[in-house]
């Protein structure tokens, strides 16, 4: 009866505060009468007496990957969000969330909301996506962020909603939101580079040319931490090929798009750049041993890896060269004058369709954006898309993401999500073969084959 009592005086409130400025109203309140409050007072008193009711009937279930980051920054924006609404946070963190959540998931017992990205080998998040088994959150962009004035979709910079890692079904809806993002491209050693009077490449051509001088020196031109890593890469490296439609086409599987002049061209690049990569590195290109493809640069043995702004955190503590001074550009250009990409990866937090507590979960997904939870998240080294932050950052952050500020593209999106086809995962198909390309165990033209066999499958299952 308590609890029905509150929420009535909280509708009359809200009504009151309608009825429009300059009038009054009485209402009896135990058996007393009063004129209308001030409207930001009744603003407040509202906010107060639906959190009370909310902290008594819900808490939400948060369930985010571990990752270089930390866990820290998740319980202290779980503590902020609860102290601002009222909505009390049930935190679950763990490297391996995929395995903690699953099980549970089988019994029906979901999270209401999810930090876990997709490109993970569990793939839990692309099985969701295939099983039609996200929330739409469109509305969520329309919210107002808990503490602000703004809405979501202000304060959310530019393409980040607009791609199919947040609208996986091309229907114009919004299914994942946007959470830490990280230019992705070439990682070096800049004082090395420095040393040896040579250059940066602005082209490809130029990358091969590096790679001879480099080779001569004992010196690999490239590595890479694992074949995912390729993701990024490959992506950046389609847009360069054949810019915004070409990808498009790529990614949705269009027929005979692996055998355009764009796509041969790509493959050729990849294959080239498999022969000038380190040779060690398929061996140890695994989450178990992947730091020591990523030493290889620190240890002047390789110049160039594919990474993300991550391996900064990764590698903080690890050994290396002496003057070593991080260096990052976009790939390089198909020929001059050509534009040069920087892939920009984002991890994605959504709700499950079969959450208990929506409202309050899309609360938490707008709570995201505002400052409050952004500088808790940047003191960690995990930056959200949101409009002018990067102008906050120094050192190695403001290298980083100023890269679109000099002449790189950004490239965004990845292949399209498909119904389940048995035995196919793309992913392994196009990414994890560079390992048997550089090893030699498997051939050019045997990868391409596979992915030609593959991308008609997934044509077919296309959602």
């Amino acid at each position: 009866m308590k609890k029905l009592i509150t929420m009535f005086l909280v509708s009359a409130m809200v009504i009151s505060t309608m009825a429009g400025c300059g009038q009054k109203e009485e209402s009896k309140v135990e058996n007393s009468t009063k004129e209308t409050a001030d409207p930001e007072e009744v603003k407040e008193e509202v906010t107060e007496e639906a959190a009370e009711v909310v902290a008594d009937e819900v808490t939400i279930k948060v369930a985010a990957i571990e990752t270089a980051y930390g866990v820290e920054m998740w319980q202290k924006v779980s503590d902020a969000f609860t102290a601002r609404t009222g909505i009390k946070v049930e935190l679950t963190t763990d490297k391996s969330l995929e395995d903690v959540i699953g099980a549970q998931m089988k019994e029906g017992e979901y999270p209401d909301v999810i930090h876990l990205a997709t490109g993970r080998p569990a793939a839990l998040t692309e099985t969701l996506i295939k099983e039609n088994g996200l929330e739409e959150i469109s509305d969520v962009l329309e919210m107002t962020v808990p503490g602000e004035d703004t809405i979501v979709k202000d304060k959310i910079a530019g393409g980040f909603t607009d791609s199919s890692l947040t609208n996986p079904y091309k229907d114009g809806k919004t299914y994942m939101a946007p959470m830490f993002y990280s230019p992705c491209g070439l990682f070096y050693n800049s004082a090395l580079l420095a040393e040896k009077g040579w250059t940066v490449p602005a082209t490809w051509d130029e990358m091969w040319e590096l790679g001879e001088k480099a080779k001569a020196e004992g010196i690999a031109l490239f590595a890479y931490p694992t074949a995912g890593y390729f993701d990024a890469f490959f992506y950046a490296l389609l847009y360069e090929a054949g810019g915004a439609e070409f990808f498009q086409n790529a990614t949705t599987y269009t027929e005979g798009i692996w055998d355009s002049p764009e796509a041969t061209q790509t493959f050729d690049i990849i294959e080239k750049l498999a022969s000038y990569t380190e040779k060690s590195v398929p061996s140890n290109a695994n989450n178990e041993n992947y730091l020591k493809n990523q030493q290889l640069i620190l240890d002047n043995k390789a110049l160039f890896m594919p990474n993300g702004t991550w391996v900064i955190g990764e590698m903080l503590d690890a050994p290396r060269e002496e003057g070593f001074a991080w260096g990052f550009t976009a790939l390089p250009a198909i020929a001059e004058g050509k534009d040069a990409y920087s892939y920009t990866w984002f991890e994605q937090i959504w709700i499950p369709a079969a959450a208990q507590n929506k409202d309050a979960a899309k609360q938490f997904v707008a709570y995201m954006y505002s400052d409050e939870a952004a500088k808790i998240f940047s003191e960690s080294g995990a930056i959200q898309p949101i409009v002018g932050f990067a102008d906050q950052l120094d050192g190695d952050n403001k290298l980083f993401y100023s890269i679109y500020d000099n002449g790189a593209k950004a490239a965004l999106g990845s292949f399209a999500s498909t119904d389940p086809v048995e035995g196919v995962n793309f992913a392994d198909t196009v990414f994890g073969t560079v390992n048997s390309l550089v090893s030699g165990d498997k051939t050019r033209q045997e990868w391409v084959e596979a992915i030609k066999k593959d991308s008609d499958l997934l044509r077919a299952a296309l959602k």
